[in-house]
């Protein structure tokens, strides 16, 4: 087994990654390795999902998988082999979804179920939607009543909580009728979760959050939401969803450049920011730059957070840029790392290439075709979900991406435009023998904040962030890996709201990292190089969006605004975050010296070995400036 893990190049926290986000337990008790785990998904490729690969095939994208060439979605590597894809279908491999806020009731329940079976969830909270919503009817008391004779009694199930939910809206929407709800069925904290594996929360949290949503709509009794408060809404689901840190709640919020409210809620420099508007990273959707108000910019200069620009009019429009044979007439957002345009009620499937640990372009597009094939057969099959399984079934979106892209070779990077065109020629002769509809999209660059570890990588197309620096990763506070962290001489402390106030259940691990000599770290580039390259994949690669967290400095905010006036037209998503001076605590990456490093690395030993893990209480933020998926 020693020889197993050692012939998989790894990269300084790849193995903790990988058992702590997609070793599940095994009938001995203990954690699978990354061989089995490998297994496993081989396996499941041809029995769940129907793929049909002969002995020789399997052979090969075990090679692929176990060298790190390429791998599955994150939640193929967890999912895949278990009786909840028999049960669900489609969410329960999906990455991320989204939704349009237009209705008053079904966004926030399809929201709230797709953030429990572990998707990111964006949203679009324009107010040419929200203000679609009827008005709160009237105030309405809904209260705890643990009894028999509630007047709704929550099953100990997702279904349950989805539907205390609905009948929460309804009651403010539509029925003007407060009820009681009684909480003695679900499991208390700390009890076993089956099929998606975990740690119950118990329902303290499920009452908090529903007592805050009542007092949220009781306060527009009478009138209709804006946009603010629909944030604020799903946020707080966000928030129930997480809580315990036993889930994840990634979201993103889409909203208008004119809205100052919007605009104003991650602005901790004018303080009162609720602790729930970390659940999601926040975006203006905005065609034109030069109609972006000032207070748009007051993000970029250190006075809150950055918001990113989704331009959807580019998204509808074309693949790559130039393209626009392959047009998405009916993306309405994106989901929460933006890199795939998504529609109302849509979900994305994803997989990785290791584009630097790539030898030839014939290696290349073998590695591609494989996960394309896993990843077109996942999306043909059956959704718990209807609307979500006819969307998906009609547009069939994926998107394969490359990660370390700046750590790759000029050659390496050559072979990406060629390797396109020869994916989408395999997809339409593939998709013509199978009887399903061509992939609307194929491609994307992702900020692959968690499966970049695995290889010690530089993530997605980002830079390095420096050549030495600390990863922080967020876990449970009585996690087993925690404990294990503390002993090596790990730096772990609790978790600081933006309120300032400890969260003691989440606690924050520093681990001192190095990327290898010769890595282009953000420093060595200027935010108009990085925005260079997100255009070049744009062009070259990615038919989606490519995800891109641009460093950048304060001086740097004129010549920004002068590229995206230059070059906007062809750019889909875009995010942006202050190198230094961000103003965000506990940030996942910070900068250190080569000496910090040494010392710190002196000072602790490193995890090579985890045979039993409390798996699912971890999180590793991935996405700069708010939570993204784990998986």
């Amino acid at each position: 087994m020693a020889n197993k893990i050692k012939e998989t190049p790894w990269g300084e926290v790849g193995y903790v990654t990988y058992k702590r986000t997609y070793a599940r337990p095994t009938k001995g008790g203990q954690t699978e390795e990354w061989h089995e785990t490998v297994d496993r998904v081989v396996e499941a490729s041809n029995k769940q999902l129907g793929c049909n690969f002969s002995d020789k095939e399997q052979g090969e994208i075990r090679d692929i998988m176990l060298s790190l060439k390429g791998t599955v979605a994150g939640r193929f590597l967890w999912q895949l082999g278990t009786k909840t894809i028999d049960r669900l279908g489609l969410p329960s491999l999906q990455n991320c979804a989204f939704t349009v806020v237009d209705k008053p009731i079904r966004p926030f329940t399809w929201a709230f179920e797709m953030l429990m079976l572990g998707s990111g969830v964006g949203f679009n909270i324009q107010k040419e939607n929200v203000y679609q919503l009827p008005k709160v009817k009237r105030k309405v008391k809904i209260s705890r009543l643990d009894e028999n004779d509630a007047d709704f009694i929550i099953p100990d199930s997702r279904e349950g909580w989805v539907e205390l939910l609905r009948r929460v809206l309804e009651a403010s929407f539509y029925t003007g009728e407060g009820f009681t709800f009684a909480t003695h069925l679900i499991r208390p904290k700390g009890s076993i979760i089956k099929g998606f594996g975990g740690i119950a929360s118990g329902s303290e949290d499920l009452v908090k959050g529903v007592v805050g949503i009542n007092e949220l709509l009781n306060g527009r009794s009478g009138k209709r939401l804006r946009p603010i408060d629909c944030l604020d809404l799903m946020n707080i689901i966000g928030m129930i969803v997480v809580s315990g840190n036993v889930r994840r709640s990634a979201q993103i919020a889409l909203g208008d450049g004119d809205d100052l409210e919007f605009l104003r809620a991650k602005r901790w420099d004018l303080g009162n920011i609720p602790n729930w508007r970390a659940m999601s990273n926040n975006s203006v959707a905005c065609d034109n730059i030069d109609e972006l108000p000032e207070e748009f910019w007051e993000g970029y200069k250190g006075n809150g957070e950055p918001y990113g620009l989704i331009n959807l009019e580019a998204s509808r429009r074309m693949g790559r840029v130039g393209e626009t044979q392959y047009p998405d007439p009916d993306v309405q957002g994106y989901n929460p790392c933006a890199e795939q345009s998504l529609a109302d009620k849509e979900t994305c499937c994803l997989a990785e290439v290791y584009l630097p640990n790539i030898t030839t372009e014939k290696e290349l597009k073998k590695v591609v075709r494989y996960l394309y094939r896993i990843s077109k057969h996942s999306l043909a099959i059956k959704c718990s979900l209807k609307e979500t399984e006819e969307i998906v079934h009609k547009n069939m979106r994926m998107g394969i991406g490359v990660t370390g892209y700046m750590q790759a070779t000029e050659e390496q990077k050559s072979w990406l435009s060629d390797t396109y065109k020869y994916l989408r020629s395999y997809d339409e002769e593939y998709s013509k023998i199978m009887g399903w509809p061509a992939s609307i999209k194929l491609t994307t660059v992702k900020p692959s904040g968690t499966l970049s570890l695995l290889a010690g990588v530089t993530p997605g197309a980002h830079p390095g962030y420096s050549q030495y620096y600390l990863r922080r990763i967020r876990m449970a506070s009585n996690s087993e890996l925690a404990t294990i962290a503390r002993d090596n001489g790990y730096h772990v402390e609790y978790v600081r709201n933006f309120d300032g106030t400890e969260d003691h259940s989440t606690v924050v691990v520093s681990f001192p990292c190095k990327f290898p000599d010769g890595t282009t770290v953000a420093a060595d580039l200027t935010a108009i190089d990085q925005l260079n390259v997100v255009k070049k994949l744009q062009t070259e690669w990615s038919d989606n969006a490519v995800s891109v967290t641009v460093y950048y400095r304060k001086e740097e905010l004129n010549a920004i605004k002068q590229w995206l006036r230059e070059n906007y037209v062809d750019v889909k998503s875009v995010s942006f975050l202050l190198h230094n001076e961000h103003g965000f605590d506990q940030a996942p990456l910070e900068e250190i010296t080569e000496a910090k490093y040494k010392k710190l690395k002196a000072s602790t030993t490193p995890i090579t070995s985890v045979e039993l893990l409390n798996f699912e209480d971890i999180d590793i933020q991935d996405c700069e400036g708010g939570a993204c998926p784990v998986r």
